[in-house]
């Protein structure tokens, strides 16, 4: 190992240090198709002015040390494009680049010179002279990254292990420098070879490695997993060995490939979550990977300048505990399980509002509108999954973000449109595992309404069958029949169209749809008939609640009741607030299944600029009516065009009369 007086040891030793994010990908976004045939690591050459910017940019987002472009600039990865003879001229100008950007920002940030793996596999590993060959081909690299000045070697993204340890030998033959030694773990946390993160630890620990960790092949999140892993194995009274510090540089989650390139879904603020979350686990080197960006390491800084928690996830993960369960929270009784569920059975008038996903990556519009609801006290929130067909963020996700952000307790929305049988169990359980367990079960909107007409949706089942596969995992059991490890604890929400009009069902609303359908049509039922055909389905199916269409008139529900009696489960009743006339007129004209009678809109054609307050109060009077006659006991509001503030003056209002 080096000595300790060495300054990148002696700072890290201080606490944790941020490292700068990706150099490749990056490097793609600025150069896009034209970057298929160009050798990155000689772009140090061709282009220095262009890696010495982006240095620039990982220095000024407040990265303490970055990595030359170096990570491919050995013979073997150099020989494919006819550079094996200029490895010395390439690495000296990657060194070169960084201490150029380093000398213009001013920042005493170290510079790590990035050493890749070669590609050799396994067999090549096999023999004396294989093994020789490649140190020579290590010694090369490295020697010329000590010549132009490197601060420290890090050895990156190997999935061997021997060829880590070879590399890391060499290191230590040729320069006294810090070593910072990662290897990249598969999603199921091992190597390649299936190695343990534990065992890894320890090789790369006895090696002499001063900095040891893991790098690209997965997000945060799993990263989180391996590095605790990692800190554990060297805390061990067991272990003896030395104790290098560790480290930690994920990508930006998966990568999905659009349109000839790779897209990384994880934001800078989820990157800020994670630093401090590494931080508290015990890593000490923290930064990014591949599809990491200047911006994901200066939210990364501005995270790492708080205070650390008490205790974070990782760390319980390292200290292998568990979060106390009381023996009420043991209950597997769906209609006790959820705040929800508690609420409305004691009677409590439940408000809920409803968000749309985003359409991007970024939810913190969303997220801040959830906040504003629940400054004026709306505990529950309906989480749409592509409604009107159109894509956005997965509603598991988004709920996801808002219970553990905001503490508050979503109604996902889960549809039969896109999954088949086997993936909406798959996200069923993963909901559960997040601790969401609110589902209203939908069939979906036809997608030739939406983003991609031409698409053939799914529909395995129905809303129907959404009921009973919730139902079944709640009795532990998959659709199959398989025994599943625990009974699950969905409370289960139907939806109930009152106004549904009493016509023929139009067989050409979506052809595949249909085969779900066709019987009923055979009959010659009307959309009325059949909704409320599928409504008793629903209750047999196993539905705890119910959620109703808009309804701006209560006549259509006083009839429904008189037919077919009051629910034995609560209803909650669905409502936007209106903006305007012009607002009234398109919902009544315009979007199927919603009537408002005439006296509300001409109310709102009178209303003038005050369009806002009076839709309040006509919401208001509405509810209140319904509460007083016991129609409801809840309601979810939908805040048209983003107007939380609207929906959030409506439930403090209502709160103020519970």
């Amino acid at each position: 190992m080096a000595t300790q007086s060495e300054p990148l040891l002696r700072r890290i030793a201080q606490g944790a240090i941020l490292c700068d994010g990706a150099m490749g990908t990056y490097l793609f976004s600025h150069l896009g198709s034209r970057s298929a045939s160009i050798c990155f690591d000689d772009l140090n050459r061709a282009r220095p002015e262009l890696i010495q910017k982006i240095h620039q940019e990982y220095i000024e987002a407040g990265a303490e040390i970055i990595e030359t472009n170096t990570f491919g600039a050995n013979a073997v990865k150099l020989a494919q494009y006819g550079l094996q003879n200029e490895v010395r001229a390439i690495n000296l100008s990657g060194v070169r680049a960084a201490r150029e950007a380093r000398e213009i920002s001013g920042k005493p940030v170290f510079i790590a010179g990035s050493v890749g793996p070669t590609g050799v596999t396994a067999a090549d590993l096999s023999s004396a002279d294989a093994i020789e060959r490649l140190k020579n081909i290590f010694r090369e690299q490295i020697e010329a990254l000590l010549e132009g000045g490197a601060d420290a070697i890090i050895l990156e993204t190997f999935a061997r292990l021997k060829e880590i340890l070879l590399a890391i030998e060499t290191a230590r033959s040729v320069c006294d420098l810090p070593i910072i030694a990662q290897m990249t773990f598969t999603e199921d946390g091992h190597t390649l070879a299936g190695e343990h993160p534990q065992d890894i630890a320890k090789a790369l620990a006895a090696s002499g490695a001063d900095i040891i960790g893991a790098n690209c092949g997965m997000g945060p999140s799993g990263a989180i997993e391996i590095a605790a892993e990692m800190c554990a194995a060297l805390a061990d009274t067991a272990y003896t060995g030395p104790k290098p510090f560790i480290s930690a540089q994920p990508n930006a989650g998966m990568a999905s490939r659009i349109g000839g390139r790779f897209v990384y879904v994880s934001t800078p603020d989820y990157f800020a979550d994670s630093a401090q979350q590494f931080r508290d686990c015990g890593v000490r080197l923290i930064g990014g990977c591949c599809g990491s960006t200047p911006q994901h390491i200066a939210a990364m800084r501005a995270a790492l300048q708080t205070q650390p928690s008490a205790i974070s996830a990782a760390l319980q993960l390292l200290l292998n505990t568990q979060p106390h369960i009381h023996e009420e929270d043991e209950q597997t009784d769906a209609q006790t399980q959820t705040r929800l569920a508690r609420a409305l059975h004691e009677q409590k008038f439940v408000i809920s509002v409803e968000l749309d996903p985003p359409k991007g990556f970024n939810p913190e519009k969303i997220l801040a509108g959830a906040e504003i609801l629940r400054n004026s006290g709306v505990e529950f929130v309906n989480i749409a999954d592509s409604p009107t067909a159109r894509v956005r963020m997965s509603s598991i996700a988004l709920a996801a973000l808002v219970h553990q952000r905001l503490d508050m307790e979503p109604v996902i929305h889960i549809t039969t449109r896109d999954r088949n049988t086997m993936a909406i169990q798959s996200d069923l359980l993963g909901a559960h595992a997040l601790g969401l367990r609110n589902i209203l079960a939908l069939t979906g909107d036809p997608l030739r309404i939406g983003d991609y007409p031409n698409l053939t949706g799914v529909w395995n089942t129905d809303s129907i069958g959404l009921i009973r596969i919730l139902s079944s995992l709640n009795s532990g059991r998959d659709t199959g029949g398989s025994a599943l490890s625990g009974a699950g604890s969905f409370y289960i929400g139907a939806a109930l169209d009152v106004n549904a009009p009493d016509e023929l069902i139009d067989i050409d609303i979506e052809t595949a749809r249909n085969k779900l359908l066709s019987d009923s049509a055979k009959t010659g039922l009307t959309t009325r008939e059949l909704e409320f055909q599928r409504y008793h389905e629903k209750l047999a199916a196993g539905a705890h609640f119910i959620m109703t269409q808009f309804l701006y008139d209560l006549e259509p529900l006083r009839k429904f009741y008189q037919r077919f009696g009051k629910p034995q489960i609560p209803v909650l009743l669905g409502l936007s607030p209106l903006h305007s006339f012009k607002h009234a007129e398109f919902l009544h004209n315009e979007v199927r299944g919603v009537s408002i009678p005439k006296e509300i809109r001409e109310r709102m054609r009178n209303a003038g600029e005050h369009g806002r307050e009076t839709g309040v109060q006509i919401a208001f009077e509405l509810l209140s009516a319904a509460r007083r006659e016991n129609l409801i006991q809840g309601c979810y509001l939908l805040p048209s065009y983003g107007r939380y503030d609207v929906v959030a003056d409506l439930a403090e209002a209502l709160s103020a009369i519970h």
